[in-house]
């Protein structure tokens, strides 16, 4: 997971994009659509998972992934001819679809395998990809420098080479109660938290220290051993539940239903809704959380407002980072202080990721505070730094990616896990899928439609204002704070209409 969050840093090579092929906002802001479309529509990884193994799973993910950025990287360093604008929107699409793959290999084992923890797991894992940017980062400033036309090849080899070395350690096994599980997860996000504060801080300094690459190599390797610390906890875990595992298991009882005819093995009862088809059972929902059909389950008031929830919050997520290294560069920051923007995301979008995960669990538990509660407030904290961007003052943009960097992060773990609890884990493969579809198409449409054009259109009054004509200029470029302003104000009155606590009716 910690490789899996390259649609992230798609902000740090955009303007390379912008400037080697010439094009517009809008033009960049179609291919960011396609980055949130490939690695939001993850219904394909999730039907390849109902029907295949988990090792097929991760190597197609990792064969989409080096094919999409290979190609991209070919295409920025000049290496082939021009591209057409839809054959890049093919080349990202690929590449970023890939990374679901991954996330559907890795969360969804997982989650089946401890079923019991599946807020804080979510939560654990999701947080992972959302550091994963801060994490290439660095490695890309190890081996690269500031060279950001690399910046696609790494990403191209590098999730692929993660997926291919652990192929076969990710797969699905008999849970097994552990008897300090939670204690457990807990030393994971530990740790986890100190390379999160460990990159932040590294970030932090190089604005005020210039790294040489041996310095960054440095970094890179502390930053590897605090990854790897978490296989000690593992195998130290595994050696426990290898001492449970001999010990005498009591077979679990016979679960029976009542029926007219007297009692029904649980298991056969299943099997009987099982032999229906689909389309006869659409109208005849189950109760919230036990197992729906996929269809069940997308045709549900609950999913519609799920979908609505995530066109708002996620599509407003994704056009703000899609958009990060053109704001950074409007309002006058140089490209080293951007590059530290795209890592405060990453760090702070791990952080609201393993938060809402572990204190969402907290809250369910000991409070029945429902995840749909939590998910309003984590929209309205998101609409503090739009606002922020909408009005911006010296340095604000540092608070604005932070504060985005988080509500964003903490939307993931508490969509997937009240997918989970009201749909069940049969076919949450697919589910899970489905229910972030709705980002990409809130991303085309508030950032494609709306940001782009409203940007090129300030773009065009600066040009005109200089007595110039769009011929005459390689690219569109706005400077000032007027530049995204009104999208910004446009995307904080998004949330005026949504209202997810409805879910806890």
């Amino acid at each position: 997971m910690a490789g899996a969050g390259a649609t992230y840093l798609f902000g740090t090579y955009s303007s390379e994009i912008k400037t080697t092929l010439c094009y517009d906002q809008t033009t960049i802001n179609l291919l960011g659509f396609f980055k949130d479309l490939g690695g939001n529509i993850g219904v394909l990884s999730g039907l390849v998972a109902e029907v295949t193994p988990t090792w097929f799973v991760l190597l197609l993910g990792a064969a989409l992934n080096f094919g999409g950025y290979f190609m991209k990287w070919l295409a920025v360093t000049e290496k082939i001819p021009k591209p057409k604008v839809w054959q890049m929107c093919i080349y990202i699409i690929i590449g970023a679809n890939s990374q679901n793959f991954a996330n559907t290999g890795a969360l969804v084992v997982s989650v089946k395998n401890f079923p019991e923890s599946r807020g804080s797991l979510i939560g654990l894992l999701k947080g992972y990809a959302g550091l994963s940017g801060a994490i290439v980062t660095q490695i890309y400033l190890a081996v690269y420098g500031n060279d950001s036309k690399s910046l696609t090849l790494l990403i191209g080899w590098f999730p692929a080479a993660i997926s291919i070395v652990f192929v076969y350690t990710i797969r699905p096994l008999r849970p097994v109660k552990h008897p300090n599980e939670g204690r457990v997860f807990h030393h994971f996000l530990l740790i986890s938290i100190v390379l999160a504060v460990f990159l932040m801080a590294i970030t932090l300094t190089e604005k005020v220290i210039t790294f040489s690459k041996s310095a960054y190599a440095g970094v890179t390797t502390v930053a590897c051993v605090l990854l790897f610390a978490l296989l000690f906890i593992a195998i130290r875990e595994e050696l426990l539940v290898w001492k449970l595992k001999k010990q005498p298991i009591i077979p679990p009882t016979k679960t029976t239903i009542n029926t007219p005819n007297g009692e029904v093995d649980k298991s056969k009862q299943e099997a009987m809704f099982d032999d229906k088809s689909c389309f006869l059972t659409l109208c005849d929902k189950p109760k919230r959380g036990e197992d729906y059909t996929i269809l069940q389950a997308l045709t549900s008031i609950d999913m519609c407002i799920l979908f609505f929830a995530t066109f708002c919050g996620l599509g407003s997520s994704l056009t703000a980072v899609d958009n990060l290294g053109q704001i950074g560069e409007s309002l006058g920051y140089p490209n080293k202080t951007v590059t530290s923007f795209v890592s405060l995301v990453s760090i702070w979008n791990f952080l609201g990721r393993v938060f809402s995960g572990f204190i969402s669990e907290i809250l369910i538990v000991k409070y029945k505070l429902p995840r749909p509660l939590m998910m309003a407030i984590v929209l309205l904290i998101s609409c503090v730094g739009y606002l922020l961007v909408a009005f911006p003052a010296p340095g604000t943009l540092y608070v604005a990616s932070i504060i985005i960097g988080f509500s964003f992060g903490a939307q993931l773990p508490l969509i997937f896990a009240i997918i989970s609890e009201l749909f069940g884990l049969k076919f949450f493969s697919t589910l899970f899928n489905c229910g972030q579809m709705a980002s990409p198409l809130g991303s085309y449409i508030l950032n494609v439609k709306l940001t782009g054009p409203l940007y090129d259109r300030e773009a065009m009054k600066d040009l005109t204002a200089k007595g110039q004509t769009r011929s005459q200029v390689k690219q569109l470029t706005c400077i000032g704070p007027r530049c995204y302003r009104l999208p910004f104000i446009i995307l904080t009155s998004s949330f005026s209409g949504q209202n997810p606590q409805v879910l806890q009716k």
